[in-house]
Formats: C-alpha cells, structure tokens, sequence
C-alpha cells in the first residue's frame, strides 16, 4: 500500500487521514444548536403577540379582535405551508429564482442533518418564524375592512409566488447572491417585500369608510408599546440569529441593533417634538422600529459607528413615511406598514452597501467589489423586490377578490369587524 502511494506522489501519512475525515458526518455544534433555538423562539414570539398587539393598539377597539386573530391564524398558515413545500421552494437546490422541491414534506431532514454548524431542523423553524412575521406586518395596511377569508386566500398565493422565490433568490443561492447583494436578516426579503404588498392591498382593498372625515386614532398606546417592546426584545434573535452561530458576527449584529435603535427612537422623537411640539409615546414606539427594520439587512456587516447612523437616518425617514409620503401616496395604509417597513428598508438596504466598507469600520467588500458597485448591487436588490412583490401582491388580492371579494359591506365595516366577523368584542360594551 505504501509503495502504491509512493509512486502516485503522495504520502500515506497525509492521504489516510484526509480519508476519514471525508467519510466523518458533519456533527452541529451543541452551543449553536441552543443559541439558534433561542433565536427562533425570540422571532416566533415577535409575530405572536408582538405584531398581533402592536397593530392591534393601533386600530378602533371595534376592530383589535379582528387584527390578533389575522396575525394568530395567518402565522398557524404559513407554517404547515412552509413544512409542506416552502422550506424547500426556498431553500432547496434550484434555479436563480425558485428552489426544488426535494425537501417537500421536509424529505431528506432528519436527526443528524446539519446546516452549517446546527440542525437543520433548527434551521426549517428558524427560517419559517421569518416566513411567518413577513406575512403579519402585511396584514397591517389592510386592517378594518379587509374580509378575513380573504386575507387567507391572499396568504397561500403571496408566499408561495413572492416570499419563497425572494428569499431564495437572496438567501439561497439565487440570482440577487450570485451579483451579491447584502441583506443580512431581512431587509428585501421580510420589510420591503411586506410593505410593496400592504401598500398594494391598502390601495385595492380601498379607502375605510370615513376616512380623512373622521378622527381614527389608536384605541389603545400602552398595548402600542407592549407590542414594540416585544419587538425590540424578539428582533435581536431574527437579527443576531441571522449569524447562523453563536459568533462575533452575531455579537456585532446584537449590538448593531441595540445602537440603531436607540439612534432611531431619538431622531423620530426629537424631530416630532420639534415639527409638532410635543414628543409621543405613539412616535417613540413607532421610531424604534423604524430602527430595528433600518438596521435589519446591515447589522452583520456595518460597524458600531454605521449603524447608529443608520439608525439616526432612519428614524427621521420613517417620520417622513408615516406623515409626508403616506400623504403624497393618497392611501390610508391602516398601521403605515409602507412608511416604517417599506422606506425604512429601502434605506437601510442602500446605506449597508455604504457603511459595509471597512474604510467606514464595517466588515468590508467581496475581493475586488468597490463602494459603487455595491450600492448599485444594492439598488438592484431593492428595485427587484419592490417590481416582484407588487406584482404578486396584485395578482393575489384580485383572485382573493373574484374569489371571496376583499371588503366587507359598508355596514360591518361600521359595526366593527370583531362582531360581524368573528361574533366578539374585545372590551364591555
């Protein structure tokens, strides 16, 4: 055998153990299995009560029923769909824009599957939290009069045709990672694509009644800032969690997003009680997760020092969404899922291609990638979502619409949709 190896050129002192560790499986690492389980359950409860209460304060209370059971059955949804195909539509091998469909029935995942250095199993519920919370913030432009059959018809179309084929493209080896674009925890993948289709929705699905005639003001603040406490707490396992690891990237990305956010809650506050002359606890809560969704797609590659500009930008873009944009748009996009998820990741994607240069103190470029081509690449991830999500958001609500039709009668509107849709109230009447 020696002899054998000696005249191909190699020794077989070198060659054997190179055979047994080819032939060892790959093993997940207990302390990552343990920090990505954590991290799931952390965004998994940012949808459910985070989003569900956050919206929730925001409408009439004839309505908050209707908004929690949205979010609650919507969330049960997406996640027997993304056990059956979308895990693997997402995340499978395939083409630059769909995965396949060899994991379908999660097939092939077993006990000792491994991705990267945890289960893969881990991996399955990590991604689908992901998949479900994209779905709820939708949920927020249509609030108060959309039907809720709807809203589920809506559900099945939109993942399958918009979720699943950007986050593969993003994510999984698809044609936005071969140019390389950026997007650490979601920014293109979860706000941008959630905002395009709340924004569509909110226009299709029309006007509430009364609206611009009548004061709508958020029925409950304390239950407002429950929610994005929630958030706050959950987004640090969708952001650090993105890491895949209990690693330095996934310390920097946590402290990214602690700095962010506290840049952003400051600037949207101070520029509301200058505008406006008085600070708000609706614009406080809203400013911190104008920075939690500006820092979502950088907070693994910008420095300490990007990120709170990101943040510092954001709040004040977020403001400028909800107040002037929400107006130059002329829609009533109920919770303002476009002015917070939508401008708010648009800025946050563009700036991660600025502040990701290690001149600016982040973790730098691809070899040979400039500042420009970066931001560029950036843009082009942006425009994509925007043009992919708009288009399948369009084409669900209007086979939801021929389907079921996606208003309820003016007069249940009126009423409330907890009584006409669901038979409760939320409080005595």
């Amino acid at each position: 055998m020696k002899k054998l190896l000696a005249m191909m050129g190699l020794g077989a002192t070198a060659l054997l153990p190179s055979i047994a560790m080819a032939a060892a499986p790959a093993v997940a690492n207990g302390a990552d299995n343990a920090f990505m389980m954590i991290c799931t359950a952390l965004v998994l409860f940012m949808t459910v009560p985070g989003v569900a209460l956050f919206y929730g304060g925001l409408l009439r209370s004839k309505n908050v029923l209707s908004m929690l059971t949205q979010v609650i059955v919507t969330f049960a949804l997406v996640c027997v769909l993304w056990m059956l195909y979308g895990y693997s539509v997402a995340f499978s091998e395939g083409n630059a824009v769909f995965g396949g469909f060899s994991n379908v029935m999660l097939k092939g995942i077993g006990l000792d599957s491994v991705t990267g250095t945890f289960s893969q199993l881990i991996h399955v519920a990590f991604q689908c939290s992901f998949a479900c919370i994209t779905v709820a913030l939708v949920v927020g432009g249509l609030a108060e009069r959309v039907r809720f059959s709807a809203v589920l018809i809506f559900t099945v179309i939109w993942l399958t045709f918009s979720y699943l084929p950007i986050a593969h493209m993003v994510w999984a080896g698809g044609f936005l990672a071969a140019d390389g674009a950026l997007d650490f925890a979601g920014g293109t993948v979860v706000h941008i694509n959630a905002a395009v289709a709340g924004l569509v929705g909110a226009y299709m699905v029309g006007k509430r009644a009364g609206f611009g005639k009548e004061a709508f003001k958020p029925h409950n603040l304390p239950m407002v800032f429950t929610g994005a406490s929630i958030l706050y707490v959950g987004w640090f396992g969708f952001n650090a969690g993105s890491a895949s690891a209990a690693s330095s990237i996934a310390a920097l990305a946590f402290l990214n997003t602690v700095m962010a956010t506290a840049g952003a809650i400051l600037s949207w506050t101070l520029v509301e009680w200058m505008v406006r002359g008085k600070p708000s606890l609706l614009g406080a809560s809203s400013g911190a997760i104008a920075g939690l969704v500006a820092i979502t797609p950088a907070c693994g590659t910008v420095g300490v020092g990007g990120a709170l500009i990101i943040g510092l930008v954001g709040g004040v873009a977020g403001l400028w969404g909800v107040v002037t944009l929400k107006h130059w748009l002329n829609v009533d996009d109920t919770c303002d899922v476009f002015g917070v998820h939508g401008v708010c990741g648009i800025v946050g994607c563009i700036l991660t291609g600025v502040f990701s240069s290690s001149s600016l103190g982040g973790v730098g470029y691809a070899e040979g990638v400039t500042m420009g081509h970066q931001v560029w690449i950036q843009l082009l991830s942006v425009g994509v979502t925007l043009i992919w999500s708009g288009v399948v958001a369009f084409i669900a609500y209007k086979v939801a619409d021929v389907l079921v039709g996606l208003r309820v009668p003016e007069e249940q509107e009126r009423e409330g949709l907890d009584v006409n849709s669901h038979g409760e109230n939320a409080y005595n009447q």
